[in-house]
């Protein structure tokens, strides 16, 4: 923590980012020794924070909460975006932090700005991407003060920091022995019980959205409609893009659907098991692929795959405000403008399989019979076509 306090030491004014936690309370603590403001900046993305309890500890130390509402902007800036790339892991789960951070760090700069704060601190440690999320966001957003996190150079154990917190009468972190991270989008889980990948358990009462789907049995059918690739409609009625998110967590996260675990990549190439649960994410990205597919020509859409990954890595690399995620960004969009339609799912235990593609614009067939008369009805026609000259030709 000695970066910290020299940093924080020259400092009128400290914006720190907190989600409650126990890496960002035990910053709070370091800091609250300090003469100088702290301003704790809580960004709502749709985690359902219990705001109570981080307010409770933000006045344990002495710091201004700021809690700032971006559900709106998250699930426009980034979310939807992330449908239109089809934004998975190297294609195996949906991106999550990724796609928050950027939110978070550019609600940081802003508010560092409006305060006149000239440090913006964040919790990530070595182990987590991230680090270089935030730091690369609050780069590109052009912020003129000191940034960064304690945990970049220093390694705390967290036995050391619960028992230092529980002396000061903080004794809630003593059973947190999963990290987690939570958004609208997504909820994903690591560490303490799930660092080896080679053997774990992922305890139940961990996931919300799926909780209890061992044990249901029925069936149901849901219809999901795009305009110009967005999602706009559930069953025929029209729904905004947050309100469907939510809706589709819980309707289809009842049935088991959207869980995920995989590997991700450090920054020196080692990897960590993740966990996840992300219901809505699965399907919303399911159907905009079904139209794409039935909208777009072969080639076109092999490319937009290929770029697809290239989107994908510019955003968990930290380079969300870079020139080139703005470019992919752009084709990304132009695709989008073709894929209106609905995809019918049915739903069971585990399973959301589609019945029922409707695009308004189809390349797909829907007679292959009347389609293969036709071509040799037009292909007869241009085969006699041919032959007339060279009749006429043998004639003469």
């Amino acid at each position: 923590m000695d970066d910290l306090i020299n940093v924080a030491k020259k400092s009128r004014h400290v914006l720190t980012l907190v989600s409650g936690g126990l890496d960002s309370t035990y910053v709070l603590d370091a800091l609250s020794s300090l003469d100088c403001e702290i301003t704790a900046l809580s960004v709502n993305v749709g985690e359902g924070k219990a705001y109570d309890d981080l307010r409770s500890i933000t006045d344990h130390f002495g710091a201004n909460l700021e809690v700032i509402d971006c559900q709106e902007e998250f699930t426009a800036d980034a979310v939807l975006p992330a449908i239109r790339a089809q934004a998975k892991y190297m294609g195996i789960y949906p991106i999550s932090s990724s796609l928050s951070r950027p939110i978070l760090a550019r609600t940081a700069v802003r508010l560092a700005k409006k305060l006149d704060c000239d440090v913006i601190i964040h919790t990530a440690n070595q182990s987590e991407n991230s680090l270089r999320r935030l730091n690369g966001a609050i780069q590109q957003l052009g912020f003129r003060g000191w940034y960064g996190t304690p945990y970049e150079l220093s390694s705390i154990s967290r036995k050391k920091k619960i028992s230092e917190l529980t002396a000061k009468g903080l004794e809630r972190f003593y059973r947190r022995e999963i990290s987690g991270d939570a958004n609208l989008w997504c909820h994903e889980f690591e560490s303490g019980a799930l660092d080896n990948p080679e053997s774990f358990a992922v305890p139940k009462e961990l996931f919300t959205w799926t909780a209890g789907s061992e044990t249901h049995a029925a069936c149901r059918e849901i219809t999901i409609g795009f305009q110009a690739g967005v999602p706009i409609s559930l069953d025929g009625q029209s729904i905004p893009l947050k309100a469907l998110i939510d809706r589709l967590n819980y309707d289809a996260g009842s049935f088991g659907i959207g869980r995920y675990c995989g590997l991700e990549h450090l920054e020196f190439g080692e990897k960590v098991l993740e966990v996840r649960e992300a219901p809505a994410a699965t399907l919303l990205m399911n159907a905009a692929r079904h139209l794409e597919t039935a909208v777009l020509d072969a080639e076109f859409l092999r490319e937009k795959i290929n770029l697809e990954q290239l989107w994908v890595r510019e955003a968990i690399e930290g380079r969300w405000f870079g020139a080139l995620r703005e470019a992919l960004d752009s084709f990304m969009l132009c695709v989008a403008k073709r894929v209106t339609g609905s995809v019918s799912y049915r739903l069971r235990p585990g399973i959301a399989e589609a019945y029922a593609i409707k695009a308004d614009c189809p390349l797909y067939l829907t007679d292959r019979d009347a389609w293969e008369f036709t071509v040799a009805q037009q292909a007869g026609r241009q085969q006699i076509g041919t032959l007339i000259p060279v009749v006429e030709r043998i004639v003469a």
